[in-house]
């Protein structure tokens, strides 16, 4: 191989990263080597947390802070050992995504220029979901269905002047709400602002359902904190209170991946920690310089999960519709869905009354 390339052997395959002494990190000068190294050190947690999911490339290949454009379908000419799944966007539209099925998928992936992965919640061919009724938007077309979905994925979202001792505060709310309802959780930093809390499901419901209990979440969140958490879509209405993002289980929607690398200077990791750090983690400490130390010495914050039961959710969602609840807001990209409000912003609607 020529200086320019170096060649690294995972999982009975040969991976080629090209220009390894590349510059990815410039706060302290980690290069794309760097990063092959960090997942290298990261290969179980990493694997036991997106292993044999469809992932999203969002591929920087000038570093982070360079160009970049986010990749659903894997490129041409790929080696004849790479695995892949066909996933679908919310009009029905269909891609052959990657899957994160060893680490050698990841590497091939970060020599692309992918310095983390946007992970969908199901895995590579799951067997068929019988059990899910059909699904139709508000004008009566059929959507396409999501396979079964084995994660809700709670997203606390930062307001404007929402700092992170309130995102903790509100972290510690949706467990203590999770736990009353026997649904186990886990958390991680998302390697920006927010924090990500999981819960690993039992093989039951479709990507409707799941959303339709992480709804329910947020909703009961705000009724019993109303001034400190909620669930409104809507900027303009959320005040300087923690937004529960529901949408981020929206079916055929990725959440960026536990283990993940943000394109951020600094290399800032979306780190799984136990609930007992929350009270002092400082999440931009948690870098691919950090990380596989902190893996070494502690293991696995996630080992163990258990698949859990959203059926207490479910039934909240079925109480809030009787009660007269519509359903919440969608993102712009999905069909009009049916019992949605207008998508229209309060202000915007009283305007046009």
């Amino acid at each position: 191989m020529s200086a320019a390339a170096t060649e690294i052997q995972a999982d009975g395959h040969t991976v080629t990263i090209t220009n390894p002494d590349k510059i990815y990190f410039s706060k302290r000068g980690e290069t794309k080597l760097d990063l092959v190294t960090y997942y290298r050190a990261v290969a179980g947690p990493l694997l036991e947390a997106i292993g044999g999911r469809p992932v999203l490339l969002e591929r920087y290949p000038d570093g982070a802070g360079g160009k970049s454009w986010f990749q659903k379908r894997v490129p041409k000419g790929v080696p004849d050992w790479l695995q892949t799944t066909e996933v679908q966007t919310p009009n029905g539209t269909t891609s052959d995504a990657l899957v994160a099925a060893d680490l050698a998928h990841i590497l091939w992936a970060v020599n692309l220029g992918c310095l983390g992965f946007h992970v969908w919640p199901t895995h590579a061919d799951p067997e068929p979901d019988t059990s899910a009724p059909p699904v139709h938007d508000a004008a009566g077309a059929l959507l396409p269905p999501t396979g079964i979905t084995d994660e809700l994925r709670i997203d606390l979202d930062p307001s404007p002047g929402i700092g992170f001792d309130q995102l903790r505060a509100a972290a510690v709310e949706t467990r203590t709400l999770c736990t009353e309802l026997g649904i186990e959780t886990r958390i991680k930093t998302s390697g920006s602002r927010g924090l990500h809390i999981y819960a690993l499901l039992e093989p039951r419901w479709d990507g409707y359902q799941v959303r339709a209990a992480a709804v329910a979440l947020a909703r009961e969140l705000e009724r019993r904190h109303p001034d400190t958490i909620t669930a409104a879509w809507w900027k303009e209405e959320r005040g300087t209170r923690v937004f529960v993002d529901y949408n981020q289980n929206a079916p055929h929607k990725t959440v960026f991946g536990a283990w993940s690398v943000r394109p951020k200077v600094g290399a800032q990791v979306s780190t799984p920690i136990s609930w007992d750090e929350l009270a002092t983690v400082v999440p931009d400490e948690l870098t691919i310089a950090t990380v596989p130390a902190r893996v070494a010495a502690h293991g696995d914050p996630w080992a163990g999960r258990v698949p859990q039961s959203i059926e207490p959710l479910l039934k909240m969602s079925e109480r809030d519709l009787a009660a007269g609840l519509m359903d919440a807001p969608w993102p712009p990209v999905y069909p009009k869905m049916p019992n949605e409000p207008p998508r229209v912003a309060p202000s915007r609607a009283k305007k046009t009354d």
